[in-house]
């Protein structure tokens, strides 16, 4: 089994999640590849002891993300940061030659995000890809099988879409992701907004214009001072797109919803199709459920209620009668990272982490829609600007 050694930018939460995931990768079957954590960066010196107390492995533990990027014993870098620092740190790692997962939006902005492409094109070697792990649930890689297949006929309407609620309390301190300088214009469409693209990019859905509805619900919170600070980066993005199918060259509605206040929600990703011959819908609230209506002319339309358990794209050694949860679906997006890096490819079509022209098609959606919500209209998509 090829060993394929890691540093973390970015101990956070998702950084422990890795180094999680990575500790139970015995738990997958027959993986050509394993990775190992040897490195840590980051300026919080208690986060870094985590990883030294649970990590034999490591044996770089620094603030300065260059020492650990000139690491020879390093191979690659999965970086964890708020998005303004995402240009800066990503385009190091890969001039440096290591490999990089990166956290989404891949950028603060577009010129961010080219400047990050630029910088993978220079280094054809390196293998780049970005974060977003919701659609290996064995549910959703079922429906893109059937996307696959064209089972799902002429697409009717498509509806995906990121809710939850961590900033429902208005009395929540403010924290980066509320701050433009690091989060960015885009504010929660950067945030969540790859999530619910992952499924509709891999299916080479191409939104043509968007019209969008920004949120600014909670204007201020305190500053953890006394005081309060102002909160200017949008909360909720509505946006409506007239999209593409190229296999049936037919348009259709694609709504997109992110929501960090979302009343009900707890941390709910979500993705709703109807075709013209069947009609798919799943939610994480119901994380076995699948739900399919197949038509046929003159048999009465019913929606049929499907368990799936973990029959995942990436083996595992759990039953498949039982269900995923995150922390599985966290470990098969670092398998298919891992696959595709040893293989040249993903082990099926939707079972492939987000690539870099799926971000940029991200970056295209998100610039058009600030457009779109500043002048209330629809405005083109252009992927080529």
């Amino acid at each position: 089994m090829k060993t394929i050694r890691f540093g973390i930018i970015g101990a956070g939460l998702m950084g422990r999640e890795f180094a999680s995931a990575a500790a139970r990768w015995c738990h997958l079957k027959d993986m050509p590849t394993r990775p190992e954590l040897v490195a840590v960066c980051d300026t919080n010196v208690a986060l870094r002891a985590w990883y030294s107390e649970h990590f034999a492995t490591v044996t770089q533990s620094t603030d300065d993300y260059r020492e650990l990027l000139a690491n020879p014993n390093v191979d690659a870098v999965y970086v964890a940061l708020p998005h303004n620092l995402h240009q800066e740190v990503y385009c190091a790692a890969i001039d440096a030659g290591k490999h990089l997962m990166g956290e989404k939006p891949f950028g603060i902005d577009r010129a961010a995000n080219e400047s990050i492409l630029a910088a993978a094109r220079r280094n054809p070697k390196t293998f780049v890809r970005c974060s977003s792990e919701f659609p290996f649930y064995p549910a959703v890689q079922q429906i893109g099988r059937m996307i696959e297949s064209g089972e799902l006929g002429t697409i009717i309407e498509a509806e995906t879409g990121f809710l939850h609620s961590s900033d429902m309390d208005p009395d929540k301190p403010v924290n980066w992701k509320r701050t433009i300088e690091a989060n960015g214009e885009y504010g929660v469409m950067g945030d969540l907004g790859m999530h619910a693209c992952h499924v509709p990019f891999r299916a080479g859905w191409q939104p043509k214009n968007v019209r969008a509805i920004l949120s600014d619900i909670v204007p201020q919170r305190p500053d953890g001072q006394g005081g309060m600070a102002p909160c200017r980066t949008w909360d909720n993005a509505t946006l409506l797109c007239e999209t593409l199918d190229p296999v049936t060259q037919a348009t259709f509605p694609w709504t997109l919803r992110t929501y960090r206040i979302a009343p009900g929600e707890k941390n709910t990703w979500y993705v709703r199709i109807l075709g013209t011959r069947t009609s798919v819908r799943f939610s994480t609230k119901n994380p076995r459920r699948l739900d399919v209506l197949r038509y046929s002319p003159g048999d009465e339309q019913a929606w049929q209620q499907i368990d799936t358990g973990a029959e995942t794209a990436y083996p595992v050694l759990t039953g498949g009668i039982f269900e995923c949860g995150f922390t599985d679906i966290i470990l098969q997006m670092w398998a298919a990272y891992c696959y595709e890096l040893h293989h040249g490819k993903p082990i099926s079509r939707f079972a492939g982490c987000v690539t870099p022209d799926e971000v940029a098609m991200s970056h295209a959606l998100f610039t058009a829609a600030l457009v779109s919500h500043k002048t209330t209209a629809a405005v083109e998509v252009r992927a080529d600007d």
